[in-house]
């Protein structure tokens, strides 16, 4: 199978701005057409990434980014699939380049958040396990970051410790990244002298909520070496799979799992599932990997991510941390951008934003936070109710 090229990318810092979410997402993708050194009447196709809080045009973003940037003609689709909805966007325009369909696509994410955690849109909805979990059981996300928290704690004997030192690690990524919200390290004792939340995690350990956007110009491989792109950074695999029966850990936003009383529990794990999908697609695996962009909505759900993606084994990831291996310099770098910990949710844009994270790296232009000698590197996150998202990226 012939792979699509990113030719473009861009970002929209990422804050709590208060403008509306089509301004963020208008800036990344003009940023992105300048990247790749085109205009944006060459693009043919535009992939939105959705967003539930910002009314009818947050639903209909691609024709809604279209709209801003002037109408052309332009093929539109809009994706939602919670916070894998970039990914998700993204192979919807991988799809229509590999259809020869069209040879340039640009794919855009944007949000503008509330003050404090996500919720439900408003209006009961009783037979909406999303409403129920918080009406019901009043589960914020914090409360389940905490529960997969205490789960690796049993499990593997983790300790806050080990929270916090992720927490760390990542605020010393951060503060070389201009698109970052927040630029400040952090020492271990500083994380565990902020306030609890959802014990045992803290305040400095949980991603905040965010406006930002992202976006990613697309090519086929065969307009990129007309436009003489000599040494293309290329998309190798999208993983976007769903879980297998039966699912025995609890994933968002379910309060119950399946049971595995009559069926032999011998499936992959969901999480692990995904990476493992890109690994396949691709070729390449993860001891091929120059870094990793995970999805850490907590310090904790870091750890786990490391054995998800296979960079170590079950209990091992403390090991890992502890050793270095995942910080700049170390053996596999992973969140180099400083990740959710230092940027927020900006949910439609963030697995856009490891995209572009990845792409700045494998050119070279991670300034301040470069992965000297990077060749591929992989993304990871998941959206609710089974939405997997991995992208694997190789020069």
């Amino acid at each position: 199978m012939s792979h699509v090229v990113v030719a473009g990318v861009g970002m929209h810092p990422w804050g709590k701005w208060g403008r509306n979410f089509v301004e963020y997402g208008v800036a990344a993708a003009r940023a992105a057409i300048a990247d790749a050194g085109i205009g944006w009447r060459d693009v043919q196709f535009v992939s939105g990434a959705d967003t539930m809080r910002n009314g009818y045009p947050g639903y209909v973003s691609g024709a809604t980014f279209a709209q801003a940037l002037g109408w052309t003609g332009a093929r539109v689709a809009s994706s939602y699939a919670a916070c894998a909805s970039g990914a998700t966007a993204m192979e919807v325009a991988r799809a229509e380049i590999l259809a020869g369909r069209c040879e340039v696509a640009m794919v855009v994410g944007a949000d503008t958040t509330p003050k404090g955690f996500l919720a439900p849109n408003a209006g009961d909805r009783p037979d909406d396990p999303d409403w129920l979990r918080f009406r019901l059981l009043g589960a914020t996300n914090p409360t389940y970051f905490g529960l997969y928290a205490r789960r690796r704690m049993a499990l593997y004997g983790a300790t806050e410790r080990d929270f916090a030192l992720v927490r760390s690690k990542n605020a010393k990524h951060g503060l070389n990244n201009p698109n970052a919200r927040y630029r400040k390290d952090f020492s271990v004792e500083d994380v565990l002298g902020s306030a609890m939340v959802a014990d045992p995690l803290r305040l400095l350990e949980i991603c905040a909520t965010s406006d930002g956007g992202a976006a990613v110009i697309l090519t086929s491989a065969e307009w990129a070496k007309r436009r003489g792109i000599t040494k293309p950074v290329q998309v190798r695999a999208i993983s976007t799979v769903t879980p297998s029966f039966p699912q025995t850990v609890i994933e968002m936003p379910n309060f119950s799992t399946d049971s595995g009383v009559a069926v032999p529990d011998a499936v992959t794990p969901f999480k692990s599932a995904i990476a493992a999908a890109a690994y396949q697609e691709s070729g390449i695996g993860p001891e091929d990997l120059s870094l990793a962009e995970v999805y850490d909505l907590s310090s904790a759900l870091e750890l786990d991510w490391y054995e998800d993606i296979a960079l170590c084994k079950a209990g091992e990831a403390e090991k890992l941390l502890h050793d270095g291996d995942t910080t700049i310099g170390g053996r596999i770098p992973v969140n180099p951008s400083g990740g959710l910990a230092c940027f927020g949710e900006a949910v439609p844009a963030q697995a856009l934003a490891q995209v572009c994270e990845v792409v700045w790296q494998l050119r070279g232009q991670a300034t301040g936070r470069q992965v000297e000698g990077a060749t591929s590197g992989i993304t990871a996150n998941q959206g609710l109710f089974g939405h997997g998202s991995s992208v694997l990226l190789s020069t």
